[in-house]
């Protein structure tokens, strides 16, 4: 296929956001689709997944993985891309494919053969479920909780931002693992949501209610597992109700992305006092074992155990103003931007 003069749009990193992430902090430029060479596939994106940690990306702060440059395409935490144009055998043009690192806030890529996932057909789910509870998401919460958190029948779990993409399916496995289950959520139409539909047992709007006061409440028995999404106060919150041995798996600090100055927790003495296990952790960190969790996540789903929404916005060039839905709790569930229609 001659790419000569076609072209494709994505968003650059034009300077390091301050606070907020605002539309002058990226561009949106017009590039060249690219030629690909010998195993190689041309792919358009279809879907790209919006995150919190894409504002962790724009920082030039010490991170789990170089921050995106000045200049380069932004980042993205997971794709979904049909095959334009293949140089790899066995791949077909029209298959979908996940983007992996490769995808980016961006229409089109190139994926070397070694990278390329395929997505599974006839599977009766939306292409939606695998860039959400069977793309990063679900595995994030999978891990998180059950090889961190290490969950005990009758045990008292605590979720922040349990309405999210990730907190909803924790509370959901924690359900099924016979837990007692408290969501921490930013409205009362989340808050419905989690105890009506998904089973948690106690819910608290912390935009309307003190978190500490609504979990000495809800936890008369103290806190086993406490699953932190947010960090802040709601992370002190929890400490003060750990019970001893108690376990944090920590999965993101949203409340501080925008603003690293904040302090560390007033409580972080009952990490000493109760005994406490606090492990921050990495999806990626359990590649090797994507296959198990995927199989299990998906005999939930079959069996209605799983539940799970996705937000999508349409065109790529509103992801600058969809990405701060996350920080203000507008998402309804797992939050993407749709470039292109599905095949």
């Amino acid at each position: 296929m001659d790419n000569t003069n076609r072209s494709f749009k994505s968003w650059r990193l034009k300077q390091r956001p301050s606070g907020e992430i605002e539309t002058t902090d990226l561009e949106l430029v017009d590039d060249i689709i690219p030629e690909i060479n010998d195993n190689e596939v041309l792919v358009r994106t279809i879907y790209f997944s919006l995150d919190p940690t894409n504002r962790i990306w724009m920082s030039d702060v010490d991170q789990y993985m170089e921050p995106v440059e000045i200049g380069d395409i932004m980042r993205a935490g997971g794709s979904l891309a049909v095959v334009e144009e293949s140089k790899v055998e066995g791949v077909s043009i029209g298959e979908i494919v996940q983007g992996g690192m490769h995808g980016g806030w961006q229409e089109y890529f190139v994926m070397p053969a070694s990278d390329i996932i395929k997505i599974p057909k006839d599977t009766g789910l939306p292409l939606t479920a695998f860039i959400s509870v069977l793309g990063f998401t679900g595995p994030t919460a999978y891990f998180g909780f059950l090889d961190i958190g290490k969950p005990k029948e009758g045990e008292t779990v605590v979720v922040s931002a349990a309405a999210g993409a990730v907190g909803s399916i924790v509370c959901q496995i924690a359900k099924i693992k016979g837990c007692k289950v408290v969501g921490i959520a930013g409205s009362d139409e989340k808050c419905k949501w989690l105890k009506d539909d998904l089973g948690v047992d106690h819910v608290i709007n912390y935009k309307k209610e003190n978190i500490l006061e609504s979990l000495k409440k809800s936890c008369p028995d103290g806190i086993d597992i406490y699953f932190d999404n947010v960090g802040g106060e709601t992370l002190d919150a929890a400490l003060t109700l750990m019970n001893k041995f108690g376990r944090i798996p920590v999965c993101g600090l949203i409340s501080m992305y925008n603003d690293w100055s904040s302090t560390g927790p007033k409580m972080y003495r009952n990490i000493l006092m109760k005994t406490l296990t606090v492990t921050g952790f990495l999806v990626s960190d359990y590649a090797e074992q994507f296959g198990e969790c995927l199989e299990s996540l998906g005999k939930w789903i079959a069996e209605g155990k799983i539940k799970y929404k996705v937000d999508v916005v349409d065109g790529i060039e509103n992801a600058p103003t969809a990405v701060n839905k996350l920080f203000s709790g507008e998402n309804n569930g797992k939050l993407i931007i749709q470039t292109s229609k599905e095949p």
